[in-house]
């Protein structure tokens, strides 16, 4: 299995899978894998990292244990990782306000264990009063009234990887909050394909009723459909999901940039091409694209389409001219005031 490049979503979900086995014990991979939105395969490569986790120094005993078998898989953490943590006050804090903030999100058991774990850690700390407020959005509330109600939501949309504003009607099918930002992934057109969208960039909205042409989809709390790799309301799922409109973009980046791809690099494309990485990114639109190749300069090269390859020179061309006519107008405007004294 080709490497994904999203490390920050592949460790968060291996985190969520070893708080699985630690509490279980022993699981069967299918129900783990499809718990989690993966395949059995990338589980199992998932967990050959993190039976090269431990303490130091990293012997052998000091590593988790992790048994795979054809069908099932189990962990043994060991006997220093098992024990319970000693947590400064500082610490206490700071685990007390991110399950706080946890807890916030719609959608969170308020009396799961998370929020029992939570109530144990505020008699520790001597129930310090603590608020963690989420910043939302102006049309949060709608996107969220029409998501619980299976209604619909006229709104006009800012898309970043266009540069432009358009009116959409969407179906919200799930709103959640992920990495500062609002989300909801929504039907956005009779053809049923589910897209993904930033609550902060719709600049209006208003609630209407569900259009006919999503009756074949349940409401928020029935059947979803598929959303890219994972699925609608799927917290592991990259928080970019390509339109059916978005075309494909085959680049080489040196080694040291390529970190700069890792949220819209599409999963399972990298390949290593020498001192090179290879990927491919789905592209909404060409100011989406110029944006990227700008950012990483002399490190990247478009492959494939060839027709994309002359995008970044028309970019850059733009704004090296827009700052030469800023340079121009300012020296304009220093010379009129020099002539004033």
């Amino acid at each position: 299995m080709s490497p994904s490049l999203d490390a920050a979503v592949r460790l968060r979900r291996l985190l969520a899978v070893l708080t699985v086995l630690a509490q279980e014990g022993e699981v069967l991979i299918d129900d783990l894998a499809g718990r989690f939105g993966m395949r059995p395969a990338e589980l199992v490569a998932d967990l050959e990292l993190a039976a090269c986790c431990g303490l130091p120094p990293y012997t052998p005993d000091q590593l988790m244990e992790i048994v795979v078998t054809e069908t099932t898989v189990t962990a043994h953490l060991g006997r220093d990782l098992a024990r319970p943590r000693r947590l400064s006050p500082a610490e206490g804090f700071a685990l007390q306000a991110a399950a706080r903030a946890v807890l916030a999100v719609p959608g969170s058991d308020p009396e799961g264990a998370l929020a029992r774990a939570l109530a144990v850690l505020d008699d520790a700390l001597g129930r310090v009063e603590l608020d963690v407020d989420l910043d939302a959005p102006e049309h949060l509330p709608a996107v969220q009234e029409a998501a619980s109600s299976g209604r619909a939501v006229a709104v006009t949309y800012y898309s970043a990887s266009s540069d432009q504003s358009s009116e959409r009607v969407l179906v919200p099918l799930r709103v959640f909050a992920a990495e500062g930002h609002w989300y909801t992934d929504a039907l956005a057109g009779a053809d049923g394909d589910v897209r993904r969208f930033r609550v902060d960039r719709i600049t209006a909205a208003r609630l209407v009723a569900r259009p006919d042409w999503a009756t074949a989809v349940g409401p928020a709390t029935g059947d979803r459909p598929a959303v890219g790799p994972g699925t609608a309301g799927d917290a592991a799922a990259p928080l970019f999901v390509p339109g059916p409109d978005s075309r494909r973009v085959r680049l080489a980046v040196d080694r040291t940039a390529a970190w700069l791809l890792e949220p819209v690099a599409l999963p399972g494309s990298r390949t290593d091409d020498g001192d090179r990485v290879v990927c491919t990114v789905a592209v909404g639109g060409d100011a989406f694209l110029e944006r990227l190749l700008l950012q990483l300069g002399p490190a990247a090269e478009v492959l494939e389409p060839a027709e994309d390859r002359a995008v970044v020179a028309a970019a850059a061309a733009r704004v090296l001219d827009r700052y030469r006519r800023s340079d121009d107008r300012r020296r304009a405007e220093t010379e009129k005031d020099m002539k004033g004294y």
